[in-house]
């Protein structure tokens, strides 16, 4: 029986990616203002930044609801397949839960809690893809992929604290200082909970090199298969920067996959905001 692979649309993955790997993806709302919209579809990180500068506000996310799962499920179900629908972090959204309610009520629908974000999650998302290409029945590629989930490391380097401040994730005083100092903070996802890290001091140019060389500076324990570089409104330039900074310090990666963050990680992060993400072996 052939296995249709679905994530949320936090996973970040590059429409290319989508195509290539025939992935379906179900979209967290994103309500700014009165206005509801479908991530991806109705509304693109350009317009969260437009309209945090008019307003002085973020926008909020909302998870798809129980009849958005249920509508996805029966209509992959309908067509005689299998699911393994792939989820953000249990502990970031309500998403997990409803489509563990919509699976709950259908046979041949399984839900992995990736217990990341962005290209953390899009990372297991892909290795479930390989798996459905390779014939993996879906039970298997959820044993599978679950297990994979603790050997993603995922973080971003912050420019601004901003957004988190606006988010109510720091305080004024803490901004402040952050902003006086040119301090740019280190987001990692440690056990399916997004927790700072270093404080890097400078140029968000040299401070993203300085991240990318301490994640993989002296590292005998990544999987080569794929590492991203994910961003929000990074220049051309820097990524270039990033990825020759990836080929000297960790050369041999089968695939260095760039994408630009979707709104869940710009409404968190805003602009400049850059990560290295990939798998230990």
């Amino acid at each position: 029986m052939k296995v249709k692979i679905i994530s949320d649309s936090t996973c970040d993955l590059s429409p290319e990616l989508i195509a290539k790997y025939d992935i379906a993806i179900v979209p967290l709302y994103v309500l700014m203002g009165d206005k509801t919209q479908k991530d991806g579809l109705e509304v693109k990180p350009g317009d969260i930044y437009d309209y945090v500068q008019k307003t002085g506000k973020l926008p909020s996310t909302s998870a798809p609801n129980l009849g958005d799962f249920e509508s996805y499920f029966d209509k992959w179900l309908d067509e005689g397949c299998e699911v393994v629908h792939f989820n953000i972090s249990s502990d970031f959204s309500s998403s997990y839960q409803n489509a563990c309610a919509a699976a709950a009520e259908r046979k041949g629908v399984y839900v992995v809690d990736t217990r990341n974000l962005s290209t953390g999650s899009g990372l297991v998302v892909l290795y479930g893809a390989e798996l459905a290409a390779q014939g993996k029945s879906a039970a298997e590629i959820k044993a599978a992929c679950e297990a994979m989930t603790d050997k993603v490391e995922a973080s971003f380097v912050v420019d601004s604290i901003d957004y988190l401040h606006k988010g109510g994730r720091c305080s004024s005083v803490a901004a402040l200082g952050a902003n006086l100092l040119k301090l740019k903070p280190l987001i990692e996802v440690i056990d399916g909970k997004m927790k700072a890290g270093k404080k890097y001091r400078g140029s968000i140019d040299k401070v993203i090199l300085n991240y990318v060389a301490d994640k993989l500076r002296d590292r005998d324990d990544i999987d080569m298969h794929r590492i991203f570089i994910t961003h929000t409104k990074c220049s051309e330039l820097t990524v270039q920067q990033v990825r020759q900074k990836i080929n000297e310090l960790c050369p041999g990666f089968e695939e260095i996959l760039e994408t630009t963050a979707g709104c869940t990680i710009t409404s968190h992060c805003g602009p400049g905001t850059l990560g290295v993400l990939f798998v230990r072996k």
